[in-house]
């Protein structure tokens, strides 16, 4: 009796419900990647046991409590499989609801019509997924994953619309995605960025190819660049940088490195100003700026100077909603892929022709372009485009500067000096208060020769910045140039302590020491061990710039010495012919002899006849002397001397050279006695001092520093023949540039 009324009060509904209880939930895979099957069974056995307690314990046994019960259970045990169990990351759901502004409550409802990525209605795990860029298979390994580049998710929303502006759009060069390691146009505050180091400056080095260059450009040019130790005219700087796009079949080159002339200064170099165009997020300062205190201790120029070390801004407000494009273009330039990066730049100024940045971009892929293609007609394509981007409305201010300077540079480079002269003109009319723009344009007066109007540009720029070093060195060089000796030395001297870019150039080295000397004073060599030291000159006394290393350097050689024994004896038997074709044309009349014109001179007279000059004869010379040209035509390594000359010289008595050296190392020098006087005259060269003798040869480095005296009652006449350096190779004497 007792055992039926136990049986009697459990009903149909407790059934049901320790059945669905009992049920088995699907292995999970936690968060640590353990099965949590187990945990969940235990957890429903807890479950079943409190509703047969329940049950037992006399519970009204209801449906509606019951069924209340199994959904409050169900609803705990949901809750710790979704947060604990990690099945859906709600926290970057809620966080990508809120990046996409989303419905927060519809998010946490599960109501997201929109993405329902599995047609059931409503907002689930599955979709979650979706928007999480997740597969479904991806959940369970997605703590294990090996942490790589992050990329940013993209939306459906995006991914449609891409999809539609591909299907609107013709097809293009395919532009790259942006990685972490490329660093895009920054079009946020200038003021939070420094000045973008443009990597784009170029040191093009072709091989030699002549064009035709008027002479007056050559003529004019000599001035700036024939200074004593500088004869290299710009003609030879033109052809040594010059393209060569007909001849590939060069041997390899030799590891003959140059100095150059300076480019206008990233530039770099933008050398012109080098242009960074490679923004940081953070501005470091230099131990030099952190030892420079606050602003309003600063002087103005420095000020100035400092501003425009600031990131440019290149973008328009326009070309701020297509920057992932320019950036991805600009991706492929940087990355050496020009004939990829220009075809999608010509994508980019087809789409938006009014772009100035578009066009800017065409052009840098076009001068890159010019220098793996060795194509002057490729640069001068660039040049175009450079000029129709600074051209265009909108164009930012710093994209106009940029581009100009860019352009004034590459007109530079291709022998164009009066084009570069009248581009860095406009840029100083457009921006009169920029410093750096006022100092590239007075290198531009000088490289045509035009010292007056650079002497000018130069006192302008100390009368806004008086302590700017690069305009001091510039303006004390003029000053030397006009023999004002004394009043050159504090603006050399000054400039280079400064330690301003542009400054710490060999030249300046050279000029202040030669200044010094002739002023008496021994402070020169303390300047020639610093410029040594930098790495400007061979040694203190060896102090020639445009050099090829490794060469033997010794002051004094013998014939022996040289190799070129057959030259010497050939020269000194036939002395006295050559003697007296000299006096045939020594009369003043003939004119002939010129007055030597490299400054060289403290006092007295010193005329020369030149034959041959950077390798090739001078005009209608030989015709005067052909006994002597005859003499000298089978010997290459004088005639052939692209580095040197072949010249009578005479000195009148009372004439006194001042210390000097050649311009480079690549030569040596051979000195024919001639008419002779048996006392007074002589020649030092570093601190060994000798004298020249009749019908005998002396040679010597002329890299070397070397003086003269005349001191004789009597004129001096000797035959200057100068040889390549015997240690060159057959390549470096063909392909190095005249001087």
């Amino acid at each position: 009796m007792e055992e039926t009324l136990m049986e009697e009060p459990i009903c149909e509904e407790a059934i049901l419900a320790e059945e669905i209880l009992e049920v088995k939930p699907a292995a999970v895979v936690n968060k640590n990647g353990v099965k949590a099957e187990a945990a969940a069974a235990s957890g429903g056995g807890g479950a079943a046991s409190v509703g047969s307690g329940g049950a037992g314990g006399g519970f009204s046994g209801t449906k509606i409590f019951t069924w209340f019960m199994v959904l409050a259970l169900l609803g705990v045990w949901s809750s710790v499989a979704v947060v604990w169990l990690d099945l859906v990351d709600y926290d970057n759901v809620i966080a990508r609801a809120k990046e996409f502004r989303f419905n927060f409550s519809e998010v946490l409802q599960g109501k997201l019509s929109a993405y329902d990525a599995d047609g059931d209605g409503d907002f689930d795990v599955e979709d979650a997924k979706v928007l999480l860029d997740e597969s479904p298979g991806e959940v369970a390994s997605k703590k294990n994953r090996t942490k790589g580049v992050k990329e940013r998710p993209v939306s459906l929303v995006q991914r449609e619309a891409k999809a539609e502006s591909a299907m609107e759009e013709p097809a293009a060069v395919p532009l790259p995605p942006i990685s972490d390691d490329f660093v895009p146009d920054d079009s946020r505050d200038e003021a939070t960025h420094p000045y973008e180091d443009e990597s784009d400056a170029i040191d093009m080095k072709g091989e030699l190819v002549k064009e035709a260059q008027p002479q007056q450009t050559i003529e004019e040019s000599k001035q700036y660049n024939d200074q004593p130790g500088f004869q290299e005219t710009q003609e030879a700087v033109r052809l040594q940088l010059q393209y060569n796009a007909e001849d590939e079949s060069v041997p390899e080159p030799e590891a003959d490195v140059e100095p150059e002339l300076e480019s206008v200064p990233e530039l770099e170099a933008e050398a012109v100003p080098e242009l960074k165009e490679e923004p940081v997020a953070v501005e470091e300062k230099t131990p030099q700026e952190e030892s420079e205190g606050n602003a309003e201790d600063q002087p103005e120029d420095m000020l100035t100077y400092k501003a425009k070390m600031k990131k440019p801004k290149l973008l328009n407000t326009f070309e701020k909603t297509i920057k992932t494009e320019i950036d991805a273009a600009e991706k492929l330039r940087k990355k050496g892929k020009v004939e990829e990066a220009v075809r999608a730049f010509d994508t980019l100024v087809q789409q938006y022709p009014q772009s100035p940045r578009c066009r800017y971009g065409k052009a840098l892929a076009e001068d890159d372009l010019a220098e793996k293609m060795r194509s002057n007609d490729m640069l001068q394509k660039a040049l175009s485009t450079y000029k129709e981007a600074s051209e265009l409305p909108n164009a930012t201010p710093d994209l106009i500067k940029a581009t100009l300077k860019k352009r004034a540079e590459r007109q530079q480079f291709l022998g164009r000096m009066r084009g570069a002269l009248a581009t860095l003109e406009k840029l100083v009319q457009i921006f009169p208060g920029d410093v750096a723009l006022k100092n590239d344009l007075g290198v531009a007066h000088l490289l045509i020769g035009d010292n007056k109007s650079a002497k000018r540009v130069y006192e302008e720029v100390l009368t806004i910045a008086p302590s700017d070093g690069f305009a001091k060195v510039h303006y004390g060089f003029i000053l030397k140039s006009e023999n004002k000796i004394a009043e050159s030395i504090p603006f050399l001297r000054d400039g280079l302590e400064s330690g301003d870019p542009g400054t710490d150039d060999g030249r300046f080295y050279f000029h202040l020491g030669d200044a010094l000397q002739r002023m008496g004073d021994d402070s020169a060599y303390k300047w020639y061990e610093i410029g040594h030291k930098r790495g400007h000159f061979a040694s203190v006394w060896q102090r020639s710039l445009y050099n090829v290393d490794g060469l033997k350097a010794q002051p004094w050689w013998t014939p022996k010495d040289t190799g070129y024994l057959d030259l010497v004896k050939t020269l000194e038997r036939n002395w006295r012919t050559i003697r007296d074709e000299a006096l045939s044309v020594m009369d003043k009349t003939t004119g002939l002899f010129v007055p030597e014109e490299e400054n060289l001179r403290e006092k007295g007279e010193w005329g020369q006849f030149t034959l041959w000059q950077q390798g090739k004869k001078a005009g209608e010379s030989c015709r005067s002397v052909p006994k002597t040209c005859g003499l000298l035509e089978r010997y290459p390594e004088a005639t052939g001397c692209k580095r040197g000359q072949i010249k009578f010289s005479v000195m009148q008595p009372g004439t006194h050279v001042w210390p000097h050296t050649g311009p480079t190392n690549c030569r040596l020098r051979m000195h024919l006695g001639l008419v002779i006087p048996k006392t007074g005259c002589t020649i030092r060269c570093t601190n060994n001092t000798r004298a020249w003798e009749e019908g005998k040869v002396l040679i010597f480095d002329d890299s070397f520093e070397h003086e003269v005296w005349q001191d004789a009652n009597s004129y001096r006449l000797i035959f200057i023949v100068d040889v390549w350096h015997p240690e060159l190779t057959q390549y470096q004497r063909q392909t190095l540039s005249p001087i």
